[in-house]
């Protein structure tokens, strides 16, 4: 008996030692395939249907996306269908800077965020959701506006750049420190149902912004989003277009040889199309990359660039405080059924943003319009049939900013003496007296 148990102890570890050699054998396996191969097994698995298309490269082309750093400068519009895209595609490092939050008024555009993250950080917003997509990515945010003292430490080992940013100021930020750092800069914007792309700095030798646009535009021809609206798809397309721009850089499918300066325009209404423009490259004369230049980075860190007076800025403030209503004046006065008084309420906003909520009282007559009267009594009369030189008018805009101009117009141009606008404008009336109005 003893004899058959010490055979049968023999056997089972006998069997325990085999056992154990084979698991060191296959762990041995194990490691020398994780030598030999650049990605996890996972990932092969992940970007599969992604490396079998030729121009990628394959594995090569895996790895080099894996071992890029992408700073992606606005989470909004434009950033929200490039962040996950690139994120999808294995880019390893994505930088995200967006200081803004999440509000109701983005989410028809900016898909990237939901309901339940309004008031959340954007860049964190996009964060948790690329983290969701794809575990493999680093994500760094940084919740901050971007600037002249801070943008070089941001953009300092990132190899490529996305503006995805809505003002000239940022713009000419964004290439200058860009050119500064070698970096290219995937750069685009849009508005309503249009938008436009190019590459900036490409390789250091593609022209920078300030080639393409030595002055910038004057600060009232620039319109943003919050302004003039935008359609999502329109933008969201765009903005999958900078992706796109971005994979063909980091895959090498752009070269020295066969780079073209470029300005992709997209439309969406009323049929969707794409052109292509050829631009003029690299010029000597410009500040930041020409022959000689003075924007460098000790002249950006030490704000001799000043971007704000670079590029202006609107004045709307063109009224003095006798000539302003707060909106609990205008209640008071106007509103209050009690105390209502005969007047005129013009509304200037566009017809389209009137249509859309406004009060039943009020007469429409965009700003745009009145300025074109240029100051005709009569032309203005037939708007506003009842108004002579003391009739009072109220003034009324979105933001109190173009009631502010109307309400100099119909003083200094048609010779009314009796004319307020209401501070802050129909939104702050909406917030501050009445939130069961519609608010776009």
């Amino acid at each position: 008996m003893a004899e058959h148990q010490q055979g049968s102890t023999e056997s089972e570890l006998e069997t325990l030692r085999l056992e154990n050699a084979k698991l060191r054998e296959q762990l041995a396996r194990v490691q020398d395939n994780k030598k030999d191969y650049p990605l996890s097994l996972e990932e092969y698995q992940r970007y599969g249907r992604q490396m079998i298309v030729e121009e990628t490269g394959g594995v090569v082309g895996q790895v080099k996306l894996k071992n890029t750093k992408v700073l992606v400068v606005g989470a909004g519009g434009l950033g929200c269908p490039a962040l996950p895209y690139l994120a999808g595609a294995g880019v390893g490092q994505i930088g995200i800077v967006d200081n803004d939050v999440v509000e109701t008024s983005n989410l028809h555009r900016q898909v990237l965020h939901d309901s339940s993250r309004v008031g959340m950080l954007k860049c964190e917003s996009a964060r948790q959701s690329i983290t969701k997509l794809n575990p493999h990515v680093n994500v760094v945010t940084y919740p901050v506006r971007l600037n002249s003292t801070n943008a070089f430490e941001i953009f300092e080992g990132y190899d490529y750049v996305l503006d995805c940013t809505d003002s000239p100021l940022t713009r000419y930020l964004v290439s200058d420190v860009a050119v500064n750092l070698g970096i290219t800069v995937v750069s685009a914007s849009g508005l309503g149902t249009e938008g436009q792309l190019t590459i900036l700095n490409f390789n250091r030798m593609g022209p920078c912004y300030r080639c393409f646009y030595p002055t910038p535009p004057p600060p009232n021809a620039v319109t943003s989003c919050q302004e003039g609206g935008v359609i999502g798809p329109c933008i969201g397309l765009v903005g999958t277009m900078m992706a796109v721009e971005t994979l063909k850089l980091i895959l090498g499918v752009y070269t020295n040889e066969n780079f073209k300066p470029f300005l992709m325009l997209y439309s969406g209404f009323p049929q969707q199309s794409l052109r292509t423009f050829k631009m003029r490259g690299r010029q000597e004369s410009c500040l930041c990359c020409g022959k000689n230049r003075t924007i460098t980075k000790e002249t950006i860190e030490k704000g001799e660039i000043n971007y704000e007076l670079f590029c202006g800025s609107r004045n709307y403030n063109v009224c003095q405080p006798d000539e302003r209503l707060s909106v609990e004046a205008f209640q008071d006065l106007y509103k209050d059924n009690d105390r209502k008084t005969n007047h005129i309420l013009v509304d200037v906003r566009p017809s389209h943003h009137y249509e859309i909520s406004h009060f039943p009282e009020a007469i429409n007559l965009p700003v745009k319009k009145l300025r074109d009267m240029n100051g005709d009594i009569k032309k203005l009369q037939e708007e506003l049939p009842t108004v002579g030189k003391d009739t009072d008018i109220v003034v009324l805009c979105r933001y109190g900013n173009d009631s502010q101009v109307a309400t100099r117009l119909l003083k200094d141009k048609f010779g009314l003496s009796n004319v307020r606008d209401v501070r802050g404008g129909y939104f702050k009336y909406i917030n501050d007296i009445d939130q069961n109005i519609p608010k776009y």
